[in-house]
């Protein structure tokens, strides 16, 4: 991500035609207190994951850009795990020889679609460096052609670091990382937003992105809305936009409670 962000389980889906995916099995969904009323009236839970157990489900997630050098830090899968109470962990780490690592976790190739609703509960990281974010990104992105609707377009549902730690940020991109790289944008302040867990959300449909942040509506656009299957991501990075990262204050972490994609019923 420069400012930094979906096939059913066994089932490939293309559009917004895809069928819904059933709950997991034994697991109810969590708190809903920051879903948006007209979600929860006019839409249903198509893919979920709860986080429960141990390790991460292999079969809705895989380990994004692994032994990549991303900025400041190397992506790696150590910095993933799940901490048996309900809970994705990923963290920002740096070793003894001041290296850094950081992770991250995505739906490409497992999952992909485009509209609905799409909403994390997560709390924040606490240190200056790191930046957290849950986002969307289609492969073909990083076309140059100035054509978002067909190319898609990385979604920034919510980003946060402690350089500004009372602020949300969501943001939009597209037309690849390059000179051609275009992007909107805001920052929207947050009561508390560094203290417990929050709920982001982002309903995307034909014609516009609505953002919207414990379950009330923070920002809305109609620029760069793409038409073609995106996949979800959660992540840590180390880019220089959370601040400076040279300390000694990791490992640092964002947990995710859980993810959700809803469809219009």
């Amino acid at each position: 991500m420069l400012a930094i962000l979906v096939f059913i389980v066994g089932v490939s889906c293309n559009d917004s035609e895809s069928q819904p995916l059933p709950k997991d099995e034994g697991a109810e969904p969590k708190e809903t207190g920051g879903t948006p009323a007209h979600i929860l009236e006019s839409f249903e839970l198509v893919w979920q994951d709860e986080f429960e157990g141990t390790a991460l489900d292999l079969d809705k997630w895989n380990y994004r850009a692994e032994g990549s050098l991303r900025n400041h830090a190397m992506v790696s899968r150590q910095t993933i795990s799940l901490d048996g109470k309900g809970n994705l962990v990923i963290e920002a780490t740096k070793d003894g020889e001041g290296n850094y690592f950081v992770g991250q976790t995505g739906t490409d190739g497992l999952y992909q679609t485009r509209y609905g609703y799409f909403e994390c509960r997560a709390r924040m990281n606490k240190q200056l460096g790191p930046h957290v974010a849950f986002w969307l990104q289609s492969n073909t992105m990083g076309v140059e052609t100035d054509n978002p609707r067909d190319n898609g377009a990385e979604v920034d549902i919510f980003e946060y670091h402690r350089k500004t730690p009372h602020n949300v940020h969501h943001n939009i991109h597209w037309n690849g990382y390059g000179e051609a790289h275009r992007q909107v944008g805001t920052e929207i302040p947050v009561d508390s937003i560094g203290e417990g867990f929050h709920t982001f959300g982002l309903e995307w449909t034909e014609d516009e992105y609505i953002f919207y942040v414990n379950g009330k509506e923070t920002w809305r656009t109609s620029e760069a809305v793409s038409r073609r299957p995106q996949y979800l991501i959660l992540s840590t990075e180390l880019t220089g936009f959370g601040g400076a990262h040279d300390h000694n204050n990791y490992p640092d972490s964002v947990l995710f409670d859980y993810v959700r994609v809803y469809k219009r019923k």
